[in-house]
């Protein structure tokens, strides 16, 4: 029986790992992808907006060549984290179900079942994008996930989105010799974006080199084409990729299911002590993104880091108050 049981290899997940081994509690980690899956999808190039300092975990020191860390750089420190600690954890082992189970949980994975006095669910949001709903979405050529801009080089490239990700996107395909053209549901591209990249992509819209329609949406995708619904009325234009930087979302069915209660706004915020972060589940605790159901703009790695402390410390005065036996 473990005490702990995590369920998630983040940045989060690990450092509730770091805090369980450093509160002597017998826990495991359990992740679906690949350690910091979340990270790894991230565009290669990818730079953060936070500093190194802000991402770290466990005490360790984040050294990175600027004060803002690439992608690359961020993946190299947090598998050194779990060297170097020893964070016990198990990759390609996905989490199907939750059970109460006496005074405990049993655990079903794709692989075993285990069984858990707690669960610490910090299963981040990067793995379901939001879908546009439209005819051709589900053609090859389409794609919810950006990773590197050599492959569209030379080619007809539609990136919809207006935050972060388009505009990486959008930006680097340009530079590598694609004929770029953006799809903005909003008016202008979006204030989240880094501040220094967003002079860099207005620049490029106003002086023709990347064209954007704005407040449009796309209607259809086809193998050579693309319809946009403009404000001028419906465009078609030839296109070879679609970038469809849309978003992404939590996993909240798997809350759900599991028997965590959601508010019934549209933010879906799960229900939980934002002073020990347990569920209405006894035992079942929360940790980082996941925390804000579909406001998935509010927490980070660098606010949400305290997370991991709140739960130890509250798993351990319950083991505190536990008779012996």
């Amino acid at each position: 029986m473990l005490q702990v049981l995590i369920i998630g290899g983040g940045p989060i997940g690990l450092a509730c790992a770091l805090e369980a081994a450093k509160a002597k509690l017998d826990y495991l980690v359990l992740e679906k992808g690949c350690l910091v899956n979340s990270l790894y999808n991230y565009p290669s190039n990818m730079t953060f907006f936070s500093t190194s300092e802000r991402l770290e975990i466990g005490k360790v020191p984040f050294v990175s060549n600027n004060p803002k860390p690439t992608r690359a750089e961020a993946l190299e420190y947090y598998r050194r984290v779990a060297v170097s600690h020893g964070v016990n954890i198990r990759l390609f082992e996905e989490v199907k179900a939750i059970k109460k189970s006496g005074k405990g949980f049993t655990v079903t994975s794709s692989k075993e079942k285990y069984s858990a006095d707690n669960i610490i669910i910090a299963t981040g949001f990067y793995d379901i994008p939001f879908k546009l709903n439209v005819p051709g979405e589900d053609l090859p050529k389409v794609t919810h996930y950006y990773k590197d801009p050599h492959f569209y080089a030379f080619q007809k490239v539609v990136v919809i989105g207006a935050q972060n990700s388009a505009v990486d996107a959008a930006l680097e395909t340009w530079r590598k010799g694609a004929e770029v053209t953006m799809v903005v549901r909003q008016p202008e591209i979006g204030q989240r974006v880094k501040y220094w990249v967003r002079p860099d992509i207005i620049n490029r819209i106003k002086e023709g080199s990347i064209k954007a329609y704005f407040n449009s949406s796309v209607s259809s995708i086809r193998d050579r084409e693309i319809d946009i619904n403009t404000p001028d009325g419906m465009v078609t234009i030839e296109n070879d990729w679609v970038i469809a930087m849309t978003g992404y979302e939590p996993n909240l069915e798997f809350l759900k299911k599991t028997g965590i209660r959601l508010s019934k706004d549209s933010s879906h915020k799960p229900e939980y002590n934002e002073k020990t972060h347990q569920t209405n589940i006894p035992g079942i605790y929360l940790a980082g993104v996941i925390c804000g159901g579909m406001d998935t703009h509010s927490l980070f790695i660098e606010n949400s880091r305290i997370h991991a402390k709140r739960i130890i410390a509250d798993i351990r005065k319950h083991k505190k108050a536990d008779p012996v036996t």
